[in-house]
C-alpha cells in the first residue's frame, strides 16, 4: 500500500506537470504580448521542476526513497574530534531542517570534556538515504584547536555511517531473536534530574555477527528496544549488501578495503577556509555555510559522478 501510495503520487506530479506546459503553450500561442512576463516566469518555474525531477531520477537504488539512519563517530584527536563529531551532528541536523525532513535521535553519547562520542539520528523523508549515502565515509577538520593552550593547529577525524532505515516488512533481513542477546541497562545522563532512576536502556548484540547495537534516549524500555532493533536490521542489511560488493569486487580484481583514515572530504578552516571533497573535487571556500548545512553541491556532484 505504501509502494501504491508513493507511484500514486508521482503519476499525479507528473500528470500536473504535463498540464502546466499544455497550458503554458497554449497561451504562447495567443501571441498576447501582455502575457509575455508571467509566460517567462512559469517557463522558469517549469525548468526548475525539470531540472529537479532529472536530478532525483539518479536516485534510483532500491532504498534511495525512503529514510536513513546516520550516525556520527568521533575518531582519532580526543577532545577536538569528539567537538568535531558535535559539529557533524548540528551540520547534518541543519541540513535536513533546511530540507523539511524530521529527525530523531536515537542514541546519543556525550564527550567527557566536549561534544560527542557518537550520536544516531534517523533522518525521515522522501530521498533521505538517497541524498545521505553519498556523506558515508571519514571527514577531517583541520583547525586551531579551541582545547589547546598553545592554540596549535590540530587534525580531528570522525566517521559518518549511514545506513537505509529497514522497515519491519522488510524482507531482505530477518532476525532469529536466538542470535540475540539484550543488555538492560541504566542510562547515561547529564546527571541531576536527567539521571534514569530506571533501567531502561538497551544494549542487543547480533551474536553471530558481533554487531553492537544501544539505544538510550527514550524513557521507555520498549521504545528504546524496538530503536535499537531497527538501527540493527539496517545495519545488517548495510553488512549483507558490503559483502555482495566486495564478492563482486574480488571477482573484478579491484577490491580495496577502506581503512580508517582515508578521509573522503577535508575541512580546513586554518591556514586557509577550503572545504574539498577528495571523491569529486568539488570544493567551496565559504567553510560556515557548509557546516551550517550547505552540503547540496558535494551531494550533487557525488551523484553525478556516481
Amino acid at each position: 500500500m505504501k509502494n501504491l501510495a508513493d507511484l500514486r503520487d508521482e503519476l499525479t506530479s507528473w500528470k500536473t506537470l504535463a498540464n502546466r506546459v499544455q497550458e503554458t503553450l497554449e497561451l504562447a500561442e495567443m501571441e498576447d504580448e501582455s502575457l509575455r512576463d508571467d509566460l517567462m516566469l512559469e517557463l522558469k518555474a517549469i525548468e526548475a521542476d525539470l531540472g529537479k525531477r532529472e536530478f532525483n531520477a539518479m536516485l534510483s537504488g532500491p532504498y534511495d526513497r525512503g529514510n536513513a539512519i546516520l550516525a556520527v563517530h568521533a575518531g582519532a584527536g580526543g577532545v577536538d574530534s569528539q567537538d568535531w563529531a558535535w559539529m557533524l551532528e548540528r551540520m547534518y541536523l541543519r541540513w535536513a531542517e533546511a530540507h523539511g525532513y524530521s529527525t530523531d535521535i536515537l542514541n546519543l553519547s556525550e564527550g567527557e570534556e566536549a561534544g560527542i562520542k557518537s550520536v544516531t539520528i534517523a533522518v525521515n523523508g522522501r530521498y533521505a538515504y538517497g541524498y545521505l549515502r553519498s556523506e558515508k565515509g571519514v571527514h577531517r577538520l583541520v583547525r586551531l584547536s579551541p582545547f589547546d593552550a598553545a592554540h596549535r593547529r590540530h587534525t580531528s577525524f570522525a566517521m559518518i555511517e549511514v545506513l537505509p532505515d529497514m522497515e519491519d516488512g522488510d524482507i531482505d533481513v530477518q532476525i532469529n531473536p536466538d542470535d540475540l542477546r539484550i543488555d538492560i541497562y541504566r542510562s547515561s545522563g547529564a546527571g541531576g534530574q536527567n539521571v534514569q532512576k530506571n533501567a531502561t536502556a538497551i544494549r542487543i548484540t547480533h551474536i553471530p555477527t558481533g554487531i553492537v547495537v544501544t539505544c538510550q534516549n527514550e524513557r521507555s524500555q520498549l521504545q528504546n528496544r524496538e530503536n535499537a532493533l531497527r538501527v540493527l536490521r539496517s545495519r545488517l542489511m548495510e553488512k549483507k549488501q558490503e559483502e555482495q560488493d566486495e564478492q563482486l569486487a574480488e571477482l573484478r580484481g579491484e577490491y580495496t578495503k577502506a581503512e580508517w583514515g582515508s578521509q573522503i572530504r577535508s575541512y580546513v578552516l586554518h591556514p586557509y577556509q577550503m572545504v574539498k571533497d577528495h571523491r569529486t573535487n568539488y570544493e567551496m571556500g565559504n567553510t560556515q555555510a557548509v557546516l551550517d548545512g550547505d552540503l547540496d553541491g558535494f551531494i550533487e556532484a557525488y551523484l553525478k559522478q556516481s
